[in-house]
């Protein structure tokens, strides 16, 4: 079994449900409090499994914003776990989740430095390393119905960007979306063998042009909108 997430950048609107249902589930959850750095200051800060990070993607006429909601990705080869001089990063054999044992982490911070993802963040409260863990003690709580054995960010997200699933599984959906829509590995060039995996947008055409025709200029557009009126 190889547990992980498939994101839809097509979908994801960038609303940052998901960045707050992880922190709220996270901070009651296993490991304790997810410390904030003056919350109420003029800069604050904090530790976040999951965060989102916006682009602006040039393919005029097309031109779109992309929402890029980045956490672990569970690698399977992962550096943060050989680089650990105490054994404190660890990969699971049976679903492939990777972990940090919080008696074992001493907050040395390699671990940090090997991840090419930026998904591990020092609490500075307890001196630890913390890091996305897939809402491992959700994912398995029998006491919860079936249906809400998920990450929190999957459940809380608004627009079903994010799908969670056994990679392993060929008919699971998230190996049938990564089939079917050409999903991508971030950064695969580094030989980490990320198992989240990003499902690019859709090239979708304009909606003032039929497909083969070029776009009207700036000009030509401005004159069919004077005069008109909308209906509300």
């Amino acid at each position: 079994m190889k547990l992980g997430l498939v994101i839809d950048t097509d979908t994801c609107v960038g609303c940052h449900a998901c960045v707050v249902a992880c922190k709220q589930w996270n901070t009651s959850g296993t490991l304790g409090p997810l410390t904030d750095y003056q919350p109420y200051g003029k800069e604050p800060s904090g530790v976040a499994f999951n965060r989102v990070r916006t682009y602006e993607v040039d393919t005029y006429p097309n031109n779109k914003t992309i929402n890029m909601p980045m956490s672990c990705m569970h690698c399977e080869t992962a550096d943060c776990v050989t680089v650990c001089p105490t054994g404190a990063s660890f990969k699971r054999e049976e679903d492939g989740i990777v972990l940090v044992d919080q008696d074992k982490c001493m907050g040395c911070n390699l671990c940090a430095w090997a991840c090419p993802y930026g998904a591990r963040e020092l609490d500075e409260a307890v001196g630890t390393m913390k890091k996305c863990t897939l809402c491992v003690d959700r994912i398995y709580d029998e006491l919860l119905p079936e249906a809400d054995r998920q990450p929190a960010c999957v459940i809380t997200c608004p627009t079903s960007a994010r799908v969670f699933g056994d990679f392993d599984d060929p008919d699971s959906e998230v190996s049938r979306l990564v089939r079917e829509r050409n999903g991508h590995q971030p950064m695969s060039e580094l030989g980490y063998n990320p198992v989240n995996h990003y499902l690019p947008p859709r090239h979708k055409p304009h909606a003032e042009t039929t497909p083969g025709t070029p776009l009207p200029s700036l000009t030509e557009r401005f004159k069919s909108w004077i005069g008109k009126s909308v209906s509300r």
